[in-house]
């Protein structure tokens, strides 16, 4: 058993977008720790005033977008004729592949919203692929509680265990992320510690949005990516008052990045490429969108 250690902690940024949306973002685009992991956007608003305007119609290239709501209610609406509607605890999921144009939109009684929005990159053989998408309820996601900590599985299989137990196994139901990112909300008590048993070639990121981590002797606070080193076994304990978690982990691409905008492909040439492409109207149109 190889343990990982902590071996950078990146904080998370206050920013806007879309529509002057508050958020916190912490970018990763040519992280070599951090791939496939593009970005994480954390979204915590009780004032609509933060997150009214939403993210109007804009378009996507060559990666994928994960939004995992904890409060409030968001609308995906795409060019292709998809429309989704979550809330609390549910997921949404789109891979861009070669060009689509979406909206996500606060729904109107949605007055306190709690969220993530994640990037994360497709191989260079995915990036001109059709776009995807679909939404998952919060009763379709895997949960699993136990003395101590519970998790809620988005994607991928994940292994929990406590010291002196043989721990519990989750998996996700959205297999299309878990084909280059797996995600798990964890929730520890105070002073609690898990095991999480990973692939020791994958890049596993813990950012922190309730409560508080150990390590070195020290806790650390809220909005705070965690990024880890190599190994099989990473052991998280939470602070004095619990700690609550976004985990994240995939094997890394090793590709290059070239990123502009809602682009992600691996040249310049290819981003220089799909900015003519969506000048030209090739994405497609968004009249038959009605929040466009």
């Amino acid at each position: 058993m190889q343990y990982r250690n902590i071996q950078e902690v990146r904080i998370a940024r206050p920013s806007q977008d879309g529509d002057r949306v508050a958020i916190h973002r912490v970018t990763g685009m040519r992280h070599a720790a951090m791939d496939p992991i593009l970005m994480l956007d954390e979204l915590r608003s009780q004032s609509r005033a933060d997150f009214g305007g939403g993210f109007p119609a804009h378009p996507h290239r060559g990666m994928q977008t994960l939004t995992y709501l904890k409060q409030g209610g968001i609308i995906h609406e795409d060019n292709l004729g998809n429309r989704g509607e979550i809330r609390g605890g549910g997921a949404q999921w789109m891979s861009a592949g070669r060009g689509i144009i979406h909206s996500e939109m606060p729904t109107s009684d949605t007055g306190g919203l709690h969220g993530f929005q994640l990037w994360v990159n497709l191989a260079r053989r995915d990036k001109m692929s059709p776009p995807r998408y679909r939404d998952v309820s919060m009763t379709e996601l895997a949960h699993v509680e136990q003395d101590g900590w519970s998790a809620t599985a988005i994607a991928g299989h994940w292994h929990i265990a406590q010291t002196g137990d043989d721990g519990e196994s989750v998996t996700g139901p959205l297999d299309e992320l878990a084909e280059r990112a797996s995600i798990l909300d964890l929730s520890l008590q105070p002073d609690t510690s898990v095991d999480l048993r990973v692939s020791d070639v994958e890049s596993v990121l813990g950012y922190i949005y309730d409560g508080s981590v150990l390590h070195a002797g020290s806790e650390i606070g809220l909005q705070r990516l965690l990024v880890t080193s190599l190994g099989d076994t990473w052991r998280l304990k939470a602070g004095s008052q619990g700690a609550s978690l976004l985990l994240m982990r995939g094997e890394p691409l090793g590709e290059p990045v070239a990123h502009y905008g809602p682009f992600v492909m691996n040249t310049p040439a290819e981003i220089e490429q799909a900015l003519r492409e969506y000048q030209a109207g090739t994405f497609g149109s968004v009249e038959s969108m009605s929040v466009a």
